[in-house]
């Protein structure tokens, strides 16, 4: 069982350590994500979301205004935009100072998030491929950036999955983003192997066992595997029924180094990080 390094990132002057395992909380301000239980729409679902993260233990809101899942509707910069503002405004009003990460491929989303509306981190699930702006916009905001493994976009994933070996390709591709990012200035880079993205079902669990090798890289390691497909052809179930699963893969997650569990059950999450730190003391 591996343990994580001791890391810290800068969120807007604070340092929030990663040595113990943080959990960031998904609240979807979306109609079609792939699971309808992370999906808020009024103005009290949002808070009463943002309450229930906080309050089973997590530590930073994730907020998504645009689904990746494949066959998602397009939205426009102007919708996604405006539907982070509102929810950026109900979190800010209840937390002013839970850090608050936004899901978004744009960087002129992310600029202004960042900029007017309160966030804290950008969390890029295209490691910069959709908006060739986004690692300026990241280096130029100062702010921790989220750096995921995808190919394609979320409607193309599913056909480029043909990897040497995807362990390597993973650390090649993180390896050379990384170089570029410091070298344009961006100090707090988490890294995110993007399970279910560009991936087989068996790419997915080959990585999932090999995660520690990311480490060489010195860097912090989210994992969002919460509901996802990975579990549900696994076990013949839908998202809705996944929990049992997603926790099984948390526990793994852990015991491979990673930093952030990005999930939709909170205090789930924050047991499982109990668990396997206190099975630490005797292994």
């Amino acid at each position: 069982m591996r343990t994580p390094n001791s890391f810290t990132i800068n969120v807007r002057g604070k340092l929030m350590d990663l040595s113990q395992p943080q959990v960031m909380g998904i609240l979807n301000v979306t109609p079609d994500s792939f699971f309808s239980g992370s999906r808020m729409q009024t103005d009290e679902q949002i808070a009463q979301r943002a309450r229930q993260i906080v309050g089973e233990g997590g530590t930073i809101i994730d907020l998504g205004a645009y689904s990746s899942r494949p066959g998602a509707a397009d939205v426009s910069v102007e919708e996604e935009t405006e539907r982070l503002r509102r929810a950026l405004a109900i979190i800010r009003d209840i937390y002013p100072g839970v850090p608050v990460s936004i899901d978004t491929f744009r960087a002129e989303v992310a600029c202004r998030c960042v900029e007017e509306f309160g966030a804290d981190i950008i969390n890029d699930i295209s490691g910069g491929q959709l908006d060739e702006e986004m690692f300026p916009t990241a280096a130029r905001l100062n702010v921790p950036y989220i750096l995921m493994h995808m190919r394609g976009t979320p409607r193309t994933m599913q056909q480029q999955t043909d990897y040497v070996d995807i362990t390597a390709d993973v650390l090649r591709y993180f390896g050379e983003k990384v170089d570029r990012l410091h070298s344009m200035g961006v100090k707090d880079i988490i890294l995110d192997p993007g399970y279910g993205f560009a991936k087989t079902l068996e790419q997915n669990y080959e990585l999932l066992s090999r995660q520690d090798v990311l480490s060489v890289l010195g860097l912090p390691i989210l994992v969002g595997v919460s509901r996802k497909s990975m579990i549900c052809k696994v076990l013949g179930c839908t998202p809705d029924e996944a929990l049992n699963g997603t926790t099984a893969l948390h526990v793994l997650a852990l015991q491979q180094g990673t930093n952030i569990l990005r999930v939709h059950d909170v205090r789930q999450a924050v047991e499982s990080i109990r668990i396997v730190d206190f099975m630490k003391r005797y292994s």
